[in-house]
């Protein structure tokens, strides 16, 4: 027997990070607020992306956005890093590729 919800029943269609995603994305976090980088972070769900936004301090705009939208799969990938100024910095189907170009901001020259 099947149990199908009432007709006016609106399932929560939020967008979230999965479990394994936050870990790449959390993984990056400390290591750039060890460098002294990041200070602070704030999650969103929406109906259409997940937002990673990546504060300097608390009361300023994001530095950066790890956004994740599904809808965006198969065209330009369903994460992206966008800026500060609105810019995308990279865009595809895998966190970890995506995430790189934030992780050459970690890599400096040493004196």
């Amino acid at each position: 027997m099947t149990v199908l919800p009432p007709s006016n029943f609106h399932a929560d269609t939020r967008v979230a990070f999965h479990r394994t995603e936050l870990g790449v994305i959390l993984g990056l976090y400390g290591r750039m607020v060890a460098a002294g980088e990041w200070r602070d972070y704030g999650i969103s769900c929406l109906r259409d992306a997940a937002i990673f936004s990546i504060f300097r301090r608390t009361a300023e705009n994001p530095l950066y956005r790890v956004e994740k939208r599904p809808k965006l799969r198969m065209k330009q990938g369903q994460y992206a890093v966008v800026a500060i100024d609105g810019q995308v910095l990279k865009r595809g189907n895998d966190l970890t590729q995506v995430l790189r170009v934030l992780e050459r901001k970690l890599i400096r020259s040493v004196d």
